[in-house]
Order: C-alpha cells, then sequence, then structure tokens
C-alpha cells in the first residue's frame, strides 16, 4: 500500500513538470554608465527586466525617479538601443506605451557617443527631438531569442544603452548597463516548485506511516 501511495505521489509530480509551460526567468540590469554630456547625476538612471517566456523574451525598461526619455542624436534617435545575433527586426514587437506617440522597432549601424555597435533600437516616431518629457515605462517583446543572446556585451562591453534627459543636471545624452544585477525565477515557476517539494513530503510521510 506504501509503494503505491508513493508511487502515485511520483507519477503526479512527473505529469505535472511535463505538462507546465516553460518556467519565466527574470534578470535585471541597472543603467549605470554615464555618458550624458555634462553628466547626468546620481546612478542608477533606470532598470531594464529582461524576462524569459517560453521562446520568446520580454524586456521593460523603467526610468528612476527625476529622469525621462530624449531622443538625441548622441542616442542615434533610439530611445533604448541592443544587439541580438539570432534575430531580425520583423521578430520585435513594440508595446505601446507613450500616450499619444508611437513607438517603432528600428535596426541600422548604431554607435553613438562612444557606446559602441548596437544593431537594434527603440525609438519614437512622432516625438520630436531632444527632452520628450516622457517618463513612461519602454516594453518590448523578441520572438525566437534567449536572455543570453540578447545579453552579449558589445564592442565595448556594453549590453543596452537608453538615452535620458536627467532633471538633476539639466542634460541629455545615453546611460548604459554592463552587467546584469539577479537572476531568479518568476512566481510560477516557484509554484511548480513548491508544489513538487509539498507532494514529495506528503509521499515521505505516507512511507514512514
Amino acid at each position: 500500500m506504501r509503494s503505491k501511495v508513493l508511487r502515485g505521489c511520483l507519477l503526479a509530480m512527473l505529469i505535472g513538470l511535463v505538462l507546465a509551460p516553460t518556467p519565466l526567468f527574470a534578470t535585471s540590469f541597472n543603467l549605470t554608465v554615464d555618458h550624458c554630456t555634462g553628466g547626468c547625476g546620481t546612478p542608477p538612471f533606470g532598470t531594464v527586466n529582461v524576462t524569459q517566456n517560453g521562446a520568446n523574451v520580454d524586456v521593460t525598461v523603467a526610468l528612476a525617479s527625476g529622469f525621462g526619455w530624449a531622443s538625441t542624436g548622441a542616442g542615434d534617435n533610439q530611445l533604448f538601443k541592443f544587439n541580438d545575433s539570432a534575430i531580425a527586426v520583423t521578430a520585435i514587437t513594440v508595446d505601446q506605451t507613450f500616450s499619444g506617440q508611437t513607438l517603432a522597432r528600428a535596426t541600422g549601424a548604431f554607435s553613438g557617443d562612444g557606446t559602441g555597435d548596437f544593431t537594434f533600437g527603440i525609438a519614437c516616431t512622432t516625438c520630436g527631438n531632444g527632452n520628450l518629457g516622457i517618463t513612461s515605462g519602454l516594453s518590448f517583446h523578441v520572438a525566437n531569442t534567449t536572455i543570453a543572446q540578447m545579453t552579449q556585451g558589445n564592442n565595448l562591453g556594453f549590453i543596452f544603452v537608453a538615452d535620458v534627459f536627467s532633471s538633476q543636471t539639466g542634460n541629455t545624452g545615453p546611460v548604459a548597463a554592463t552587467g546584469p544585477n539577479t537572476t531568479v525565477p518568476e512566481p510560477g515557476s516557484i509554484f511548480l516548485l513548491s508544489g513538487g517539494l509539498v507532494l514529495l513530503g506528503y509521499a515521505r510521510r505516507k512511507w514512514a506511516a
């Protein structure tokens, strides 16, 4: 009887693992490298969260308090820049998070203001230039790629670049991220793991009874 209970619990665990969706893992990067003309003040200037969602990667960018978006030649007129050798620009889908404006994916040879070479960007095609007066978060999705493919340092070691305005100094320019802060499982993965541990503990108690 005990062995049947144990086998049943272990079978339930295995079925759950097989049927469960691919776990989500998130990595965060702080924008800390200051390439603003005259300086942008005290970092971090914002945070980039990158989440593996099955075969795709979701990216959200939140600027720190006191910072807003800019569109300048120093940033190649891109709000945000990144690399990924595994994709074409058509793999990028941008959320329209700037009220009344249009955000668009872009590709090119971007190398503004000493932040190195980038291939992809997110631009605001209706915002004009300079300080945009917008602080909303930026979010987009990249199909058929991985966090590892999206977070290789460029020729100067930079992973991401954002073009910002600093209310601390009144200056604009690019700020960059060079490495991750943390990598943690998302809640769905934690739930799956904890469920498996509960079942295993139950089986052990029944076996010992």
